[in-house]
């Protein structure tokens, strides 16, 4: 049995508070905010807009689960249980769609299906049409961001479901079959009440991810609470009235991770321990593939095919030297930044998980898990949260230098690449913390052990046996973190130094100002660095034996 020396584990508590005290902070402002006094913003605010606010945030909310539960969970059973043409193709493209930050989706879908966009106007011109001989939703009101983030989001709830799906003990479902029911039936008697914390799990993702999402509902005109954090700040200048707007979505979210825990706490996907389960799949006629296929492609085709097709097509076309000349500044800006931000997060996550490692004390465990609050929270709100502490930060400094060398550093904090780093690895570190935990867990503790015989110390056994060992892990998490932080959009927006753009930046700008010609550059190099995770996680997902049916 190994034992630590108490000043060891003291030591790696007070790193790991110091650490975690760190992350948590802008959290702690947000919340705090509640007790400060607004001037009066919090009371125009809840008289005026706050209603809205919360109507709009609630029907996006239910809506885009709605629609994703629907399109995820469909598509999964179809490629799952049916056989169609061009169905091995279709199960890896239907998670193609995280690729492209929603943001993008709605600049380029709203462009093309607005009035002067193609589809309309190829439809005016195909059957001599007017403005008053037909209707068309729009695409830049509620409904529009319902459906634009339901086709970005659907992939959290098709991975969940496709990987419940395959492990299901099929023997009930054929069973099933053989008393007589149908597939539908099946289905609705079986297969999805056994599913179901799997689709809870995923619509938990696609909740947390609307209620985060900041560029497409303010593009589409949507007054929800991620917009209003951003412009009671940027209008009002009311940080303590956008910290009272923050606490408010704060607490909704904890509520809604503490029901989610309470409600699943004892409910676990059903799944077959015997081995190989082969899926018997269904055969339908004609008309029945031609179905399948159409519903599994819709959502490929409007959520990756189509904006990526709109965005190279704006590049060549109506792309200008002016644009390509900027896209290398504004590249090397979001390199620069996610670099640092990708070496802090991996390093800090080793810092945490090791010393969880060596030092798997109750309290350590908890302290450490505290680490990944920030990514349950929306960008706007850690933004927000993040200004008071760096404004305080950088006053006490200014005084500090003032006294003692007579020196005014200025404004190191909030407005350098220091500050909006900081706001990034708040946000990111719970990525990182994962894929290094998933790295720990595949180290059998007795090479813990034999060091420990040895006599070697806890910085020789990190160093010498578990970085070789997880340096895969640690790259992969650096890369995460990298793709993660260079698609984020709110907190790039509020915490950015001046005259400091960054892809996301530059794209929101040009969109904001119906100049998507010219961000189309931007948009691309997004998009084909999101594609990196997402081919990973695809050859990860598919590789696991996930289609059990013979080749």
């Amino acid at each position: 049995m190994r034992r630590y020396k108490t000043s060891e584990v003291w030591g790696w508590l007070l790193f790991n508070t110091l650490i975690v005290t760190a992350i948590v902070l802008p959290l702690g402002d947000v919340l705090l905010s509640v007790f400060r006094d607004s001037e009066g913003v919090w009371s125009h605010l809840a008289e005026t807009v706050l209603p809205r606010y919360i109507r709009n945030t609630l029907i996006l909310a239910l809506g885009v689960v709605t629609a994703t539960i629907v399109i995820g969970v469909s598509t999964a059973w179809i490629v799952t249980h049916c056989e169609f043409p061009g169905r091995k193709l279709v199960q890896w493209a239907l998670i193609l769609p995280l690729a492209i930050p929603s943001y993008l989706l709605a600049y380029a879908t709203t462009d093309f299906f607005q009035y002067a966009g193609p589809f309309q106007t190829m439809l005016r011109e195909t059957f001599q049409w007017e403005r008053e001989d037909y209707w068309f939703p729009t695409m830049r009101s509620l409904p529009g961001a319902i459906c634009i983030l339901s086709v970005s989001l659907y992939p959290y709830v098709y991975l969940a479901c496709r990987t419940a799906f395959l492990q299901l003990d099929h023997s009930m479902l054929q069973t099933s079959r053989l008393l007589g029911a149908g597939p539908f039936r099946t289905f609705r008697k079986v297969t999805f009440p056994l599913v179901r914390p799997a689709v809870i799990a995923g619509a938990m993702l696609v909740l947390m991810e609307t209620l985060a999402e900041f560029g497409a509902v303010d593009y589409c005109a949507v007054d929800t609470f991620a917009t209003g954090i951003y412009r009671t700040w940027l209008s009002h200048g009311s940080l303590v009235g956008a910290g009272q707007l923050s606490a408010c979505l704060v607490g909704a979210i904890i509520m809604i991770i503490i029901f989610h825990r309470w409600f699943g706490r004892n409910k676990r996907v059903s799944s077959n321990n015997g081995g190989f389960n082969e899926v018997q799949r269904i055969q339908p006629g004609f008309a029945g593939k031609m179905l399948s296929s159409i519903i599994v492609w819709t959502p490929v085709v409007l959520g990756f095919l189509l904006p990526l097709s709109i965005f190279i097509d704006m590049t060549i076309e109506n792309g200008d030297q002016r644009a390509m000349e900027l896209l290398g500044e504004l590249a090397q800006n979001s390199i620069l930044v996610s670099a640092i931000v990708a070496m802090a997060c991996v390093v800090l996550s080793f810092g945490l998980l090791a010393s969880m490692r060596r030092c798997p004390h109750f309290i350590n465990q908890t302290i450490v898990s505290g680490s990944g609050l920030g990514y349950a929270i929306p960008g706007t709100v850690i933004a927000i949260g993040c200004l008071s502490p760096l404004y305080f930060i950088e006053e006490q400094s200014a005084a500090w230098c003032q006294t003692i060398f007579s020196y005014d550093p200025g404004f190191w904090a909030t407005s350098t690449i220091a500050g909006l780093a900081f706001g990034y690895i708040c946000r990111f570190l719970a990525v990182s913390n994962g894929m290094v935990r998933a790295g720990y867990q595949r180290i059998p503790e007795t090479l813990d052990d034999a060091s420990f015989v040895l006599r070697r110390g806890s910085l020789r056994t990190i160093s010498g046996v578990h970085l070789p060992l997880l340096s895969s892990s640690l790259f992969m998490a650096g890369l995460m973190v990298f793709v993660d932080a260079m698609k984020e959009l709110p907190i790039t927006l509020v915490l950015r130094p001046f005259n400091f753009d960054t892809l996301a930046v530059r794209v929101y700008q040009l969109a904001s100002d119906e100049r998507l010609d010219e961000a189309a550059a931007s948009a691309l190099a997004i998009i084909v660095v999101g594609l990196v995770p997402v081919v990973i996680l695809s050859k990860y997902v598919f590789s696991k034996n996930m289609d059990s049916s013979p080749e």
